[in-house]
């Protein structure tokens, strides 16, 4: 597995981030067959720069070892540039696992400031390729934390699988059945105890959680008994 991961790649008004990983996705070709684009949410603070909501993405890459390091760094670096937009401060990640001091740099991202010396300083002693693509290159902080974070299982929102087109039809009301055809490997209530309905309102989006290295859909009940259980959110 090679993971890949991005931030801070747009400005108020211009393409986000999440549709930056699908775009480099697609230039990937075969070498993306399997991905899962992750979104996560780092430090959501005031005196954190942020352009919605201080989220980084992450690429997973069964096949990423197909091509050499050096090719495939071309090619993200390449899809990153053509997008780039002035005001913004892209940074890109990559890495095959994420050492320890990488998953609690990422731990401290998501509930504190963190540094890009520190950045740069772990991702060199932890053999993860790190770079700024423009402006203050702070995008540097949220690429290295979406790498350990999406190595470690038990973090992000699920924004795109390989298989699934865009832009999707899956939305609104749809079977149990269904949502786990699209991958989803368990369907849960926000309190974690199994859901055993038939039906789930996805809403605009199917935005499962990413969970024990899987694909987990988390639902919010009614208050209603007669209306139709929801995807949370966030879980």
């Amino acid at each position: 597995m090679v993971y890949i991961g991005i931030d801070d790649t747009d400005i108020v008004g211009s393409p986000g981030t999440n549709q930056l990983a699908r775009a480099i996705v697609r230039r990937l070709g075969a070498v993306a067959a399997g991905s899962v684009i992750c979104r996560h949410q780092l430090f959501f603070d005031p005196c954190v720069p942020y352009t919605t909501g201080n989220g980084s993405a992450s690429i997973q890459l069964p096949r990423g070892g197909d091509v050499p390091r050096a090719e495939l760094l071309d090619t993200v670096r390449g899809v990153m540039r053509e997008w780039y937009v002035e005001g913004s401060d892209p940074g890109l990640a990559l890495a095959e696992r994420a050492s320890a001091e990488m998953a609690e740099f990422a731990a401290r991202a998501k509930r504190e400031v963190v540094t890009q010396a520190d950045a740069r300083a772990i991702a060199d002693r932890s053999g993860c390729h790190l770079e700024g693509l423009g402006g203050t290159n702070q995008g540097i902080i949220g690429a290295l934390s979406a790498i350990a974070l999406i190595d470690g299982g038990e973090d992000g929102r699920v924004v795109h699988v390989d298989d699934w087109p865009w832009p999707d039809a899956f939305v609104g009301p749809q079977s149990a059945a269904a949502i786990r055809g699209r991958g989803v490997a368990d369907i849960r209530l926000v309190s974690g105890e199994p859901f055993t309905g038939d039906v789930v309102d996805v809403g605009r989006h199917l935005r499962p959680n990413w969970r024990g290295g899987r694909m987990v859909l988390f639902v919010e009940p009614p208050e209603d008994v007669a209306a139709i259980p929801r995807a949370a959110k966030w879980k």
